[in-house]
């Protein structure tokens, strides 16, 4: 039996919704994995090229517009290229097969006797005997299903496994690729009047002292959502800020009270259930019970939300840089009341979040605007909408009993997780997920929230540990209720659990006298997660007689992402003065068989940035009125300065399937970071983040 075809070919099983041979002898291909600074559109145009045996600059790629690329659900999950970049190999391989066999009646050979190379079939030793895709395009039928073919037949020089040159960078440095850049014929600037918190209703307003602000040419209200527009961006700026005086509002209800999350997430209502059991409880020679917190994280791009609209002739076109073009299509038809197919969306680029920001939100804001206004209009989010009114990463707490028995290995281990829905986006589940739409006249309400099951898993993703234990429970405490506003962020759950399973594995190591490193090895058979461990514990040359203590250390972290995605393992070093500075991080990943290298250390990268930001500075502070946090100031990241020395080492797996490898890094950082503060100055912390003042609070508790 052959194997399933993935998800992406399923729902767009036709050739040529993937691909097209144009007349001017180039080739576009349609993807619905979008560009997000991953370096995803390159990848896949990486992936098509080999498959058709064409040039880099013989292929086109279009993406993420919803009127010709193929329905691919979200650029999310580190899917892209385990089944976006399948999904566009096994389409290409078909095309070029049937060209291939054209091309073989053509030159009366067989397709065994072809050699193919910049999109031209050729017979073998007479390269002068040729024909290409576009000689033959009219021969060859492309509306048929999408079907695996055998290797063989005529191939190019591959291109997989070589670092090109990304395609996105360029139109970023000129400014051309990004939303907030785009001008529309006619085109006003839109800024939303805010109310004091979400859930605030309107009680009265002052329409005509808003249209007389300065440069305010309109002002639309659907219920209590309101917008000024304006000719010029900073006349729409400063008249939503003097605005809010003139909208009185009705507070929302009181936000449950803040605290340590543990405590915060314990004391709300919560369904429980065992999601994993395997083996028996067997009483070990040394026991701990240990609890670790991860708090609510904002994505907090550097640039904020945006987007573009325009009704025209009742055609409603969206530019944005969402990550379900689709998804957000079918939601704002549907709260707009429009037929689906009179709308557009069309990705284009914005600040890179890996998650559920505003960039949805602040599309359907700008449908909302310039369909009432009939004007075009470019909306953008100031820097207190994008950290108080974005959607955060759900906070979790992780509960962990284990034991080691006098043979050094584990006995037990029961593991307790708490934590809300990971995924609320537009377009998952039922309902709609767009905040005006929740706001707007009529108002659409707001789901209910549920979270992703197991093996993906929301909150307990990577809540079953992969080592061999001889007995593992893993309970899930899924509560409802949050206070604040929670959604799909960079690894969802994987984040807090592999923190706090990769912490206790280093805390049961250390009271049974094992070496980190080894007693990880001990318990994994699995000979890819053994590889990685002992890859980033060579580079980093890990000793286990390594001295800690006097304010330097290092320590380990690994998982394998999602439990069948991509393996990382993290040694970091660190330095614990005033503040703590991570100083050097070596990962290995092994993320199957490498498109494009660069761009998987550039994702390794990236991901091991934003983990230590999120490990040493940030968290979402609230109160009974709302989000507190609405400025750099009170919601500080990593800054350039504090970037560590990173090393990458890839090990590459040919011929094995990708891995998505995009998120597999969150987890053992924190894990790495926390085990190496521990190293340093023999204090464990367990809550995040780790501020100077949590730290000198345990240190003092300690003495």
């Amino acid at each position: 039996m052959s194997a399933a075809l993935p998800t992406s070919l399923e729902a767009n099983p036709r050739l040529d919704q993937w691909l097209k041979v144009n007349a001017d002898e180039t080739i576009t291909v349609f993807s619905g994995k979008v560009e997000l600074g991953q370096g995803i559109v390159t990848a896949i145009a990486q992936i098509a090229a080999d498959e058709l045996g064409v040039a880099p600059e013989q292929l086109h790629i279009a993406a993420g517009n919803t009127d010709i690329a193929p329905d691919e659900g979200y650029t999310a999950g580190s899917q892209s290229i385990e089944v976006g970049g399948a999904a566009m190999r096994i389409a290409c391989a078909h095309a070029r097969s049937l060209f291939a066999e054209a091309a073989a009646r053509w030159l009366e050979v067989d397709v065994s006797d072809l050699m193919l190379a910049r999109g031209m079939f050729s017979r073998k030793g007479a390269p002068a005997q040729s024909v290409g895709y576009w000689q033959l395009a009219g021969a060859v039928r492309l509306d048929v299903p999408v079907a695996r073919v055998a290797e063989g037949g005529p191939r190019a020089a591959s291109l997989t496994g070589r670092s090109l040159a990304r395609r996105d960078i360029v139109p970023k440095l000129s400014g051309a690729a990004f939303v907030h850049d785009i001008e529309l014929p006619g085109m006003l600037h839109a800024r939303v009047v805010r109310g004091p918190d979400h859930g605030a209703h309107i009680e009265s307003w002052n329409r005509e002292a808003i249209l007389a602000l300065p440069g305010v040419t309109d002002v639309v209200r659907s219920g209590n959502f309101v917008c000024v527009l304006a000719l010029r961006e900073a006349a729409a700026v400063k008249a939503a800020q003097a605005a809010r005086k003139l909208v009185r509002w009705i507070p929302a209800p009181r936000r449950p009270a803040a605290g340590e999350i543990g405590s915060v997430l314990k004391a709300l209502p919560a369904e429980s259930a065992t999601v994993h059991a395997s083996g028996q409880a067997r009483p070990g020679a040394v026991a701990i019970r240990a609890a670790y917190s991860k708090p609510y994280i904002a994505h907090a791009s550097i640039g904020t939300c945006a987007a573009a609209a325009v009704l025209a002739k009742g055609h409603l076109t969206i530019w944005s840089h969402t990550q379900g073009a689709h998804f957000l299509r079918a939601q704002t038809a549907l709260a707009l009341g429009l037929p689906a197919e009179s709308v557009t969306v069309i990705h284009r680029d914005g600040a890179g979040c890996y998650g559920h920001n505003g960039a949805d939100d602040v599309a359907f804001e700008a449908a909302l605007a310039a369909t009432r206004s009939g004007r075009p209009v470019l909306l953008t989010w100031s820097r207190e909408e994008e950290l108080a009114w974005s959607p955060f990463g759900s906070a979790g707490a992780v509960e962990i009993d284990a034991a080691v028995d006098g043979e050094g290995r584990v006995s037990k281990w029961h593991i307790g997780i708490w934590s809300h829905t990971h995924v609320k986006r537009p377009g998952w589940g039922e309902g709609i997920n767009l905040q005006a739409a929740w706001e707007m006249d009529p108002p659409v309400p707001e789901p209910l929230p549920k979270d992703m099951p197991l093996p993906a898993g929301g909150g307990h993703r990577n809540g079953i540990a992969l080592y061999d234990f001889a007995h593992q429970q893993v309970d899930y405490h899924f509560i409802a209720q949050s206070p604040v506003r929670v959604s799909a962020l960079r690894s969802l759950g994987a984040f807090a659990n592999v923190f706090a399973i990769e912490s206790c594995m280093d805390e049961l190591a250390a009271a049974s006298g094992q070496d980190a490193v080894a007693f990880r090895l001990r318990h994994l058979a699995d000979g890819r997660a053994r590889a990685v461990i002992e890859a980033a514990a060579r580079r980093a040359d890990w000793r286990a007689d390594a001295p800690g203590g006097e304010g330097r250390g290092r320590g380990i972290g690994f998982a394998q992402y999602k439990n069948r995605s991509a393996y990382c393992a993290v040694v970091a070093e660190v330095e614990v003065a005033e503040k703590v500075r991570v100083l050097r991080v070596f990962a290995a990943v092994d993320a199957g068989h490498i498109v494009n290298p660069d761009g998987l250390a550039n994702q390794i990268e990236g991901g091991v940035v934003q983990a230590i930001s999120w490990t040493l500075k940030e968290a979402v502070a609230w109160d009974e009125h709302g989000v507190r946090t609405r400025s750099w100031e009170d919601y500080p990241i990593l800054g350039f300065d504090e970037v560590p020395e990173i090393e990458v080492a890839l090990l590459d797996q040919p011929g094995a399937p990708g891995l998505g490898a995009g998120e597999c890094a969150a987890g053992p950082v924190a894990a790495a970071v926390a085990n190496a503060v521990q190293h340093a100055i023999g204090v464990r912390v367990r809550d995040l983040p780790m501020t100077p003042e949590r730290i000198a609070h345990l240190i003092e508790a300690a003495d």
